[in-house]
């Protein structure tokens, strides 16, 4: 591997990298924490608040050929820096909106600067490792989760002196711009391997590796999604868990995929991402997979666990193998990933109401394991370098 000639030191440009993936698990979460305020101040039914959650999450889905367009023309570090910008602005506007068209309107814009931030900010993360011979993607997206406890702490404070979500939601704007006036001069300048020029590799976003990666986001968001919304749900009707013990299936995947984020790093420094991805879906897949017919409270949160262990480090790992093949390849790899988390709980509430939650938790685990086999077909970089190692496939 050739290094950069970035003069930034590694902890300077992690620290610089981290705050911008916790600053878009913050802005994310202070407005989804607000949606019953938003909800009673537009007078919004059930199917219009829903709408909402889908224009955003689409919008940032169908930004694939917008944010292509845009690393190639502004490279990571701009990118990162005017979508941050739009999102941390964008919150007060929300927080004004008169009515429910405006409101759609500014959550479509929301999810375009989504997807713009999230590939800009992964590609700087990857670059990070490159230019370093390091790893360090697992706690950058450890980052981004600790960002959305933060925006929901906050939240819970602001709420208990004002329900006026126009204070709420510039203070947080106001926290939003310090953080990135803060994480600025700490970004890197520029990704390696000729980031937003005109190279073959970076044309590359429909190549059938391209799509294995994509395939492996899809199903590996599909689990994540699908466990955020369904856990309780499951814990409650299927598990026979009380109304206390029910909320502590999404707490057992989100505590265990963050404190697994904080130490993958170290993993796919030794093993390899390749074999971190292969083992790490097998055991998500393959523990729920055990604890569905086991029942109980238990077992089940013990499958939980095994999720939040196991699944924790493959979006990371995809990002970066992701990253290798250009901006193109990373943009179709994140809109694959957002579109996981789209149809992954719907996908769950389908095959729930056919047959029963558990086949749709069952579902899950066949996703898992089908992140298992995408991975046997992806060229993974090497332990802590830009080489493929033998183990790649």
């Amino acid at each position: 591997m050739t290094a950069t000639a970035d003069p930034i030191p590694f902890h300077r440009a992690q620290l610089g990298i981290a705050a911008v993936f916790a600053l878009l698990g913050f802005q994310y979460a202070t407005w989804a924490s607000r949606l019953p305020a938003l909800a009673t101040r537009l007078d919004l039914s059930e199917a219009r608040l829903g709408l909402l959650l889908m224009a955003c999450g689409a919008s940032a889905a169908a930004s694939f050929p917008l944010v292509t367009a845009l690393m190639a023309r502004l490279g990571s570090r701009r990118l990162v820096l005017l979508s941050a910008s739009v999102l941390a602005l964008l919150l007060p506007v929300l927080a004004l909106a008169p009515n429910y068209p405006v409101a759609l309107v500014v959550l479509c814009g929301d999810g375009v600067a989504v997807g713009c931030l999230n590939v800009a900010m992964n590609a700087q993360g990857a670059a990070l490792e490159e230019a370093h011979g390091r790893t360090a993607m697992a706690r950058l997206h450890a980052a981004f989760s600790g960002g959305g406890l933060g925006a929901a702490l906050l939240a819970s404070a602001v709420t208990a002196s004002t329900s006026d979500l126009s204070v709420h939601f510039a203070l947080a704007c106001l926290l939003l711009l310090a953080v990135l006036a803060w994480a600025r001069p700490r970004l890197l300048p520029a990704a390696s391997r000729g980031e937003g020029e005109k190279s073959g590799r970076s044309r590359a976003a429909f190549s059938v590796a391209a799509l294995w990666m994509g395939a492996a986001m899809a199903f590996a968001t599909v689990t994540e999604g699908a466990m955020n919304d369904w856990s309780a749900l499951y814990l409650d009707t299927v598990a026979g868990a009380s109304e206390q013990v029910a909320p502590l299936g999404i707490a057992v995947v989100s505590v265990t995929m963050v404190t697994a984020r904080l130490f993958a790093d170290g993993l796919r420094s030794r093993w390899g991402d390749g074999r971190v991805v292969r083992a790490g879906s097998a055991l998500a897949g393959t523990g729920l997979a055990l604890a569905l017919p086991a029942g109980g409270v238990v077992p089940t949160l013990l499958g939980f666990a095994c999720v939040g262990l196991g699944a924790a480090a493959v979006t990371p790992c995809v990002y970066v193998a992701a990253a290798r093949k250009g901006p193109d390849a990373l943009a179709l790899v994140a809109a694959m990933g957002t579109t996981g988390l789209l149809a992954g709980p719907a996908l769950i509430g389908f095959i729930a109401s056919a047959g029963s939650l558990a086949w749709g938790m069952a579902a899950v685990a066949a996703s898992s394991l089908l992140v298992t086999l995408c991975a046997t077909r992806i060229s993974w970089p090497g332990r802590a370098t830009g080489t493929s190692p033998a183990d790649a496939r």
